[in-house]
């Protein structure tokens, strides 16, 4: 009974039959009939014209959005947890050819507008010391927190004041739109950000990822950077048709309600062991040793996540029985 990560949930049936259709003659690399609709479909997602690209991993998208808005000699505002800091092993920097990244606190992962001024404040307008370029957030954060349709306008206000990218990794963007019944518009272009990693191998898809550019413009040089990082698929549809997969009927939000309602029901069983409130598909949940231990031995999976914390993730087609009793064990902890 397994809550250790969404990355090995398996692939939704729906997805999987898009390959066996998308397994025939056409176009390679990414000139053919499901590359093609690429933008249309996420166009019509957000309202507007958007340009689409896919990749097979999230850093991957990741670092590709962020090199469309960092030089090599800029630098990227991000939380002190992101994960393109604490879990991407340099990336960022490989794929930006030396672009820094500034690490800023906040809790829950979240970013403040104020922590953001505050160290652009800091920095010299000199040529000693690296000046801000892009600002990256996560949506959901790293301990699932969601950030709301004005929270993230308030970071595109001031990105727009301070002149810089603005990045948002939506590594676990389905369930945090499911969580807060979002128009995903307003917690992206409408809230100004330029580039949207729209993540969907943790919520049901294979091993395909969906970059998203709002701002036309950055998105020009992107398909040379992702030839030139080796992420240009011979066979691309299969990645396209994952994804176009996903998107239609709203696919990609009922993996994402079915995955945020099985934590919901181990939240309710956590009480006040949770260290944050559960807004997406994850929990942080005060355990000692010994109970993660007794927890464990009756077969449930999960990580250490520190002293004294655990982290629990649940998954679109989590086992709702298996659900039900880590539940019942955790609430007789």
């Amino acid at each position: 009974m397994r809550f250790f990560s969404d990355n090995a949930a398996a692939a939704c049936p729906e997805v999987l039959q898009a390959l066996v259709d998308a397994n025939r003659l056409d176009t390679a690399y990414d000139g053919d009939a499901w590359s093609a609709r690429m933008d249309g479909a996420f166009s019509d997602l957000f309202g507007k014209p958007v340009r689409a690209l896919w990749v097979t991993t999230g850093t991957a998208a990741n670092c590709l959005g962020l090199a469309a808005l960092c030089p090599p000699h800029g630098a990227i505002l991000c939380h002190e947890f992101a994960h393109i800091e604490q879990d991407e092993a340099g990336a960022p920097g490989f794929f930006t050819h030396g672009a820094k990244l500034s690490l800023l606190p906040g809790d829950g992962a979240k970013l403040l507008p104020a922590a953001v001024d505050e160290a652009c404040d800091r920095i010299r307008a000199d040529v000693h010391q690296v000046q801000p370029a892009a600002l990256s957030i996560t949506n959901a954060t790293e301990y699932g927190l969601t950030y709301r349709a004005d929270e993230v306008a308030a970071l595109g206000d001031l990105a727009r004041r301070r002149g810089l990218g603005f990045h948002m990794d939506g590594a676990r963007f389905a369930n945090a739109i499911a969580f807060a019944n979002a128009d995903p518009a307003d917690v992206t272009w409408r809230a100004g950000v330029d580039v949207l990693s729209f993540g969907f191998v943790k919520n049901g898809g294979m091993n395909a990822e969906a970059l998203v550019f709002f701002d036309l413009d950055k998105a020009e040089l992107v398909p040379r950077l992702r030839k030139r990082a080796g992420h240009l698929l011979s066979k691309g549809r299969y990645c396209a048709a994952q994804i176009l997969a996903m998107l239609e009927d709203g696919l990609w939000l009922t993996n994402a309600r079915a995955a945020n309602g099985a934590a919901a029901t181990l939240a309710k069983a956590a009480r006040d062991r949770l260290v944050y409130p559960v807004e997406a598909n994850e929990l942080f949940v005060r355990m000692t040793a010994t109970e993660a231990a007794s927890v464990r031995a009756q077969g449930f999976d999960f990580y250490d996540w520190a002293p004294g914390e655990v982290r629990l993730v649940t998954s679109w087609d989590q086992d709702m029985d298996a659900v039900a009793r880590l539940a019942a064990v955790i609430e007789a902890l």
